[in-house]
């Protein structure tokens, strides 16, 4: 893994770079769904303007957790990082309600008599080129997201690929009411409907997982198991109990007690503590916050 320093460069890069791409994107989404009468993408470009303002926050919480501990913070910054992948997950709700809200209106408005104007060519355009760009940015930013295990990158990620399944339905909703026409333009805003739900479902997975995490619940049970297994199979270590563990930011933080044989000096004590420490950073990373208490096997 790489350092704090250089993680933090390479998550700001990458998630810049898609920044640069969701402006434009957006501007394009815009101006297709307005000028092509099409409701299903002027939603799509609100989830795309949705983007833009999470990478913002995503790149402002890699820089502030990368910082190193101070004198205010003695664990460092890395629960910054976790925030802000929760914040992305609260504004993937937002951003799901407020689309299935617009598309139930308009098929309400429908059913009840009224008549939505026909789609133009150009919305459909928009949908394919913003399939396209959000499925490479999602798989671009994923891929470097677990490179430097950062959950704020990965689920910046998955905010590209609910954008990229946005516009499939839209893709879908645009094309059938260009096609059918008439009564069948409900498929405009039907689409944007059906797809509220995979935005709610990627939504909850992102805030559930930051949330807990926030309130210091315990990692995935293997990664418990892992630590577990490290301590135990270094030469020395008889035992251990009260083992704790939580997530900060990417770095794991461990405290448990390891008991060794009672006759052994405090310096032999001490080196098999180091070498559990040194087992443990090489499997979850330098910068992980470990406490090793040793105490004599009676």
């Amino acid at each position: 893994m790489q350092n704090s320093d250089g993680r933090s460069k390479t998550a700001v890069k990458v998630t810049t770079n898609g920044m640069i791409f969701n402006i434009f994107l957006t501007l394009f989404k815009f101006i297709a769904g307005i000028t092509g009468h099409s409701s299903a993408m002027i939603a799509d470009a609100v989830h795309s303007f949705s983007d833009f303002i999470t990478d913002i926050v995503v790149i402002f919480g890699l820089k502030a957790a990368g910082k190193p501990a101070d004198h205010n913070h003695h664990y460092g910054h890395g629960k910054i990082e976790t925030l802000c992948a929760a914040f992305v997950g609260i504004v993937l709700f937002i951003i799901g309600f407020e689309i299935l809200q617009s598309g139930m209106s308009k098929i309400l408005f429908v059913a009840g008599g009224g008549n939505l104007e026909q789609p133009g060519a150009i919305a459909l355009i928009a949908a394919v080129v913003s399939i396209l760009t959000k499925e490479g940015l999602y798989r671009y930013t994923l891929s470097a997201g677990r490179s430097i295990k950062s959950d704020a990158m990965i689920a910046n990620a998955w905010h590209h690929r609910s954008d990229a399944f946005s516009s499939v339905g839209t893709m879908i909703g645009i094309g059938g009411a260009m096609i059918l026409g008439g009564r069948w333009v409900i498929l405009d805003p039907l689409a944007a409907v059906i797809l509220s739900y995979f935005i709610f479902k990627v939504a909850f997975e992102i805030s559930y997982a930051n949330i807990n995490e926030l309130t210091e619940a315990a990692p995935d049970i293997d990664i418990v198991d892992e630590i577990s297994h490290i301590i135990v199979s270094t030469e020395g270590v008889r035992d251990f109990h009260k083992l704790k563990a939580r997530k900060i930011g990417s770095n794991i933080a461990t405290d448990v007690h390891i008991q060794v044989d009672k006759d052994l000096s405090l310096i032999e004590a001490h080196n098999i503590c180091t070498e559990v420490e040194n087992r443990l950073r090489a499997k979850f990373g330098m910068d992980s916050i470990l406490y090793i208490h040793c105490e004599p096997d009676m």
